[in-house]
Order: structure tokens, then C-alpha cells, then sequence
């Protein structure tokens, strides 16, 4: 079978949320559910598409109805979590309005929410390198779209002299460094939960960029 993309799983690009900050429980169509968890304990390379129907309890081909091949699946997850941290980043953006340390701080907050309340999901992007070259350019493209608003919102801070950072190319790739590490090691047992975290990650980065506090 030929590369493909899912042909259902979850959100699709540009959906519309309610409070940014508002992360409920991770709701999965049950094949994404599984492939998930079996990715993340085994990586994609190991993962059968065998083993997620068994644990799923329906045949290869009945799971071949809902997704083509094993990339298909890696697919619909990477869209799921592309389209849902955005999704939250645009709701967070729009709240912000036009002042960078608003938005700037808005992005961070929502990002750190994301990767401290998805760890999972989040965890995919360690496994980009299994995407094919078109569906990796794919999720480059969502990925990079976080990038520029970010970019935009430290450069505009920069203009106005709010930002006293010379390296603001240098910073931006340190925050969201950062961020996205926070996947790796917050668990929800930790001294702090995710809001103070998220906290913690704005002063970080406004500190990252030299924020001129009026």
C-alpha cells in the first residue's frame, strides 16, 4: 500500500476551542488510542499494525477500513496534535491581542499547557523522522506555523523596544526548546502542576528576550 493520509481521526486544521487554558482528557477515536499508546511505549518502527488491531479487537482489514497502512495512523495522530496545540495557540493569540509581551507570554503558556497535559501526543514528535518526506513537509508546515507567530510576536517586541534582546532568532529557538522539553520530564505527580509550570515557562522566556518591564 501507497502512502496515504487518515481518512477520519480526529480535529481537522483551524477547529474552534473554548477557554485556551482548558485541556480536558485526551479523547481519541479507540485506533488512534491504541496506536498511541503502543508508539509510545515502543516506537513506530516496532509498532505492528497487527498488534494495535488485536488490541483494538477487530481484523487488519477492518482497521485498513479506517486508516490505509501503519504511516496513515502516524498521520492522523501528528494531525490531531498539530491541529489541536494550534488550535489552542490561535484561541490564546486572539485573547492576547496586538501587544508582543501579551502574545508572546499567551504562546508560551499555551505550548507549555499543551506538552505538560499531552505528554503523549506531544511525545510524537520524536518519531517525525518515521514520517514519509511528504507527509513530513506536512507536518513541517503546521509546525512552522507556531514558529512564525512566535517569531513575529518577539520581533514585534523587538521594534517597540520591549524586547532588548540582540539574538532574537537565538531566543525564539531557546523557548520553544524549551517548551517542547517540558514533555520529557513533567509528570502529573510533580511538585507543580501544569498552570504553575506554564507560569514558570512566561517568566522564563520573557527573561529569554530581555523583556523592558515598563
Amino acid at each position: 500500500m501507497g502512502e496515504a493520509g487518515p481518512k477520519d481521526g480526529g480535529p481537522k486544521d483551524g477547529r474552534r476551542i473554548g477557554d485556551w487554558r482548558d485541556y480536558p482528557p485526551l479523547a481519541l477515536p479507540t485506533i488512534l488510542d491504541v496506536a498511541l499508546r503502543q508508539i509510545v511505549e515502543h516506537g513506530y518502527d516496532a509498532t505492528s499494525v497487527r498488534t494495535i488491531a488485536g488490541e483494538v479487537g477487530v481484523t487488519v482489514p477492518a482497521l485498513y477500513y479506517h486508516h490505509q497502512n501503519k504511516q496513515a495512523i502516524l498521520v492522523a495522530l501528528f494531525d490531531h496534535a498539530m491541529s489541536t496545540v494550534g488550535a489552542h495557540v490561535d484561541a490564546a493569540l486572539a485573547q492576547a491581542g496586538d501587544d508582543p509581551v501579551r502574545r508572546l507570554s499567551a504562546m508560551v503558556e499555551a505550548i507549555v499547557l499543551y506538552m505538560a497535559h499531552y505528554r503523549d501526543l506531544a511525545f510524537l514528535d520524536s518519531e517525525r523522522r518515521s514520517l514519509t518526506a511528504d507527509n513530513g513537509r506536512r507536518y513541517r508546515e503546521h509546525r512552522d506555523g507556531i514558529d512564525v507567530k512566535l517569531r513575529a510576536a518577539i520581533e514585534d517586541g523587538c521594534r517597540a523596544d520591549i524586547f532588548a534582546t540582540t539574538v532574537p532568532d537565538s531566543a525564539r529557538r531557546a523557548i520553544l526548546s524549551m517548551c517542547q522539553g517540558v514533555a520529557n520530564w513533567y509528570h502529573p505527580d510533580g511538585p507543580k502542576t501544569p498552570g504553575e509550570t506554564a507560569a514558570e515557562y512566561v517568566r522564563i522566556a520573557l527573561a529569554a528576550v530581555e523583556y523592558r518591564a515598563a
